[in-house]
């Protein structure tokens, strides 16, 4: 027997080449062992890995990890986001305006890459993850920025696709002192999104694909059939809820995330709060047969297992999710945080009710800055606005 006391992770041409087999996917970890070839014994020759089923060989490839003495560090959790991308204009006024109303701000307007598609492939990048952008942009100098700015984050902004003539969404912001902000946008190129952002979100193999709202319902439809028959795990944002949003969870859904506004638009009824969220995610986890999430900004969120787990004796089918406890200034980006932190926690394999924690911490630590963008957290700034660890390794 040859035994590999390292753990190596290597291409199948260096290990076609090295140990002279074919070129086979092969994991080799610490303790791994090999018999030598029949065909030639005492060669120290490799034989191919063993076959798991249908012929596939166990194990996946990965990047050498250089150890030589232990176990290295997983390799960092890929995630696609599909959804839109503007430039932000955001304004710092003292009260959010009432119907015909004037609010002077007293600062200078802050202009900005956003759009909650862009927000969440930002988001995620920060937090550890090897993320594809999938959307619309025009053919102007926003949607030359949002690109650059992409790309400025480590992000594969292959799969945005430029529409000649059209122009780049843009999204209108008031905060006021505490934080509380409302948004209009004009969706502009987001909405040209269609069956070539369906294809193209599966280009590119991903543990986690983010779906949000801010593009057209068609593409979220086809985002989901595909991401079901492929078996990617989904998390779908409905921000906003678009009409018709129910029949979007018809065919199932892994994971749905709402706040309590939304969550009344799909429901078709009020949601009330913390008190009325645990029935309400109970509901939209028996439409979409996945785990529903309504965030509830400040108080953290609830979060409703599939109605096939919610009978388990040792776990309640809702489960509350405390929130922390921050100096908010801004609370544009939280959403798209937490959104981001829940796909990238559960692509690297964290437990649900452990993801959503992190997710709320990543929401709470986003408000602690101004600006969307701008404030995303990265694990660092999450431990030090909430102090919470950030349960995935960096790259």
């Amino acid at each position: 027997m040859i035994r590999i006391r390292a753990e190596v992770w290597e291409s199948r041409a260096v290990i076609s080449e090295r140990y002279l087999i074919s070129p086979w996917c092969l994991r080799v970890t610490a303790g791994t062992q090999f018999p030598r070839s029949a065909s030639a014994p005492g060669d120290g020759t490799l034989v191919p890995p063993r076959a798991d089923g249908g012929g596939k060989a166990v194990g996946r490839m990965r990047q050498r990890s250089g150890a030589t003495g232990g176990p290295t560090s997983p390799p960092p959790p890929r995630v696609t986001v599909v959804g839109s991308l503007n430039t932000d204009v955001s304004l710092a006024v003292p009260h959010l305006p009432g119907p015909g109303e004037t609010v002077l701000s007293a600062a200078s307007a802050v202009v900005g890459g956003g759009g909650k598609g862009a927000n969440q492939a930002v988001a995620a990048a920060r937090l550890g993850a090897v993320v594809r952008m999938v959307g619309c942009c025009g053919d102007d100098e926003f949607g030359a920025r949002l690109r650059s700015g992409l790309a400025a984050e480590g992000i594969d902004a292959s799969g945005v696709r430029v529409v000649a003539g059209a122009a780049s969404g843009v999204a209108l912001i008031t905060v006021d002192a505490v934080g509380e902000n409302t948004i209009a946008v004009a969706a502009g190129a987001n909405g040209l999104a269609g069956p070539d952002e369906v294809t193209a979100a599966f280009v590119a193999p991903c543990e986690a694909l983010v779906a949000s709202a801010e593009i057209p319902a068609g593409v979220l439809a086809g985002v989901l059939g595909r991401a079901r028959e492929a078996g990617v795990t989904c998390v779908l944002n409905l921000a906003p809820a678009p009409p018709g949003a129910a029949g979007l969870l018809a065919g199932g859904v892994d994971w749905l995330v709402v706040n309590e506004q939304e969550a009344a638009a799909v429901l078709g009824r009020p949601v009330t709060g913390p008190e009325g969220a645990p029935a309400a995610a109970l509901a939209l986890a028996e439409m979409a047969g996945g785990h529903a999430v309504i965030t509830l900004g400040a108080a953290g969120a609830v979060l409703a297992r599939p109605p096939r787990a919610a009978g388990a004796l040792d776990a309640p089918a809702a489960v509350p999710v405390p929130g922390f406890r921050v100096a908010s200034v801004d609370s544009v980006g939280a959403g798209d945080a937490f959104v981001a932190a829940l796909a990238v926690a559960l692509a690297a394999g964290v437990e649900p009710a452990d993801a959503v924690r992190a997710a709320c911490a990543a929401g709470a630590a986003a408000t602690t800055r101004r600006g969307a963008q701008a404030a995303l957290p990265r694990p660092a700034d999450v431990l030090a606005a909430t102090g919470e660890p950030w349960p995935v390794a960096g790259p």
